[in-house]
């Protein structure tokens, strides 16, 4: 069926078109990669490719076929097939799965949801997204990583919300309402639904913006303090954990590093933080070495 995990629109990348490093699953290897889908949800008749049934492959000769290549694939000696064919075989299993089922077709089609909804989230790119995002973790995707996306007003002093240069024209403008928008909409339906108390919502950038306005009108890279929003999943809502000086340069209470925030994040899935992964040399590593915030916790 459908992938434990999901990056969508697109991955992150720089305005030379490089994506940044580090985006997926580092020393626990390719089999624990996200599926990374790159896709525009709003764009009319949207669909994934190679997901979408094809007139030339009718459902009963795909079918056949899948039949004809199960029997051709038990008729080979296990002793023949090494780790990079038992690999592929995964990959491949996988990606049949995908095809017969219809699960997964139905939960990127977005066409089921009232048209009263998607307005609610708004009719672009981002607000499908996470729209989309929904719906994944509907029919049981566990993680799902709703990336921004650049757009065609970007500049390069000030790609998508590095604003470098007119900082409060495009967050007013431009990067404000469509984030507003469909994170709103997605909190709402979430809790419409029932699905809030058990979905953990994380909203957060890498790093912050710089205290002082530069001369381009803009805010500069900031990684001594920012801000992070966290909903659902366990989350006491309603408070601010923290703060920051008075100018927003660095905190001045409730200091909470990255390590913690992921053992909250560990801590609200049903992990402890403490509990151990293996790399692929088999050396056991916590899940973090952070301490949960306790504060931010329901009761």
């Amino acid at each position: 069926g459908l992938p434990a995990s999901v990056v969508l629109p697109e991955h992150i990348w720089n305005t030379g078109g490089i994506v940044w490093p580090g985006q997926d699953a580092g020393f626990l290897g390719r089999s624990a990669d996200p599926w990374s889908i790159l896709c525009d949800p709003n764009s009319p008749n949207f669909e994934i490719p190679g997901l979408a049934s094809s007139g030339e492959v009718p459902p009963l000769r795909l079918r056949n076929r899948l039949t004809l290549l199960e029997q051709v694939n038990r008729s080979l000696d296990a002793a023949e097939r090494g780790p990079a064919v038992e690999r592929f075989d995964v990959r491949s299993r996988q990606a049949l799965d995908l095809l017969r089922a219809g699960q997964a077709r139905a939960a990127f089609n977005l066409d089921k949801e009232p048209p009263v909804l998607r307005d609610r989230y708004g009719r672009n790119r981002w607000g499908q997204s996470v729209l989309l995002a929904r719906r994944l973790v509907e029919s049981g995707v566990s993680l799902v990583q709703v990336n921004w996306t650049r757009a065609a007003d970007d500049t390069n002093d000030s790609p998508a919300w590095d604003t470098h240069a007119k900082n409060a024209l495009r967050c007013k403008t431009v990067l404000m309402p469509k984030m507003d928008l469909a994170y709103s909409a997605l909190l709402e339906d979430l809790e419409d639904r029932g699905l809030l108390e058990e979905t953990l919502v994380v909203w957060m950038g890498e790093f912050g913006r710089s205290p002082k306005i530069n001369g381009a009108g803009g805010r500069d890279h900031w990684g001594h303090v920012f801000s992070v929003a966290l909903a659902g999943g366990g989350v006491r809502g309603g408070q601010a954990v923290g703060a920051s000086d008075a100018i927003g340069g660095h905190p001045r209470e409730g200091r909470v590093q990255p390590q913690d925030l992921t053992a909250t994040i560990f801590e609200c899935l049903g992990f402890r933080p403490q509990d151990e992964i293996y790399d692929g040399l088999g050396r056991p590593l916590p899940l973090s070495r952070g301490e949960v915030i306790r504060a931010a916790m329901g009761a």
